[in-house]
């Protein structure tokens, strides 16, 4: 299967130099390309793209925005987001508004293919304990409405799903949450899908956020 990518930078020469590095690839096509989040919007509507790779730095409507009109308009495209630094406040921004991870703009070409790769096939692309280092640094960005922490969705949660949730919110990876609850691995594995599924979330990112926004885990 081909996996159709959108390319969404405000620089043509960078936009073309990831177009040759995905033409390259015999699993990969570049659909489009797009200079700012607007026209990003507009073309992963019509184009229906597998991945947008989107920079969050742009003129007019940045990349945080337009992630978030993606992910509510085009669920199927799943958005990685291109930044300058591991961990910056559009980065944080960036997984809080929908995306399946991040990409450092640095990255090797293979570094960005695996990326690529992972996103389309459903993964998150950031590596646990940076997502929890992401949001420890930015926390406190998150809304502190009243009944947050009784979010509706958490009581869909069985204890043990809860559990694994916590672990999960706090950037354990699954072979450490295994030995955490004594579980087998496969077993935390199916417990976290049983997760997404319930509380309607995309990936393991976006249940790190979701632990925090709902104070089932708060920053050290």
């Amino acid at each position: 299967m081909t996996i159709r990518v959108l390319l969404v930078d405000d620089e043509p020469l960078l936009r073309m130099a990831f177009t040759m590095v995905l033409d390259a690839q015999a699993d990969m096509a570049p659909v489009g390309e797009a200079g700012d989040g607007s026209e990003a919007v507009r073309l992963a509507r019509e184009l229906r793209p597998d991945v947008v790779l989107m920079d969050v730095r742009m003129p007019g409507t940045d990349g945080i925005e337009a992630t978030e009109r993606i992910v509510a308009e085009s669920p199927e495209s799943k958005v990685l987001i291109l930044t300058t630094f591991d961990l910056d406040e559009y980065a944080f921004a960036g997984l809080r508004a929908g995306a399946s991870g991040f990409l450092l703009k640095n990255a090797l070409p293979e570094e960005l293919l695996a990326a690529i790769r992972s996103v389309a096939a459903g993964d998150a692309v950031v590596a646990p304990r940076i997502t929890r280092l992401l949001l420890e640094n930015f926390a406190h960005q998150l809304p502190s409405g009243t009944g947050r922490g009784d979010d509706d969705r958490l009581g869909r949660l069985t204890a043990r799903e809860r559990e694994v949730l916590t672990e999960v919110g706090r950037g354990l990876s699954n072979a450490e949450i295994a030995a955490a609850l004594h579980l087998a691995e496969a077993t935390v594995k199916t417990h976290l899908n049983r997760i997404l599924v319930k509380l309607e979330l995309r990936d393991r990112v976006q249940a790190v956020v979701f632990a925090y926004e709902t104070r089932l885990v708060r920053p050290r």
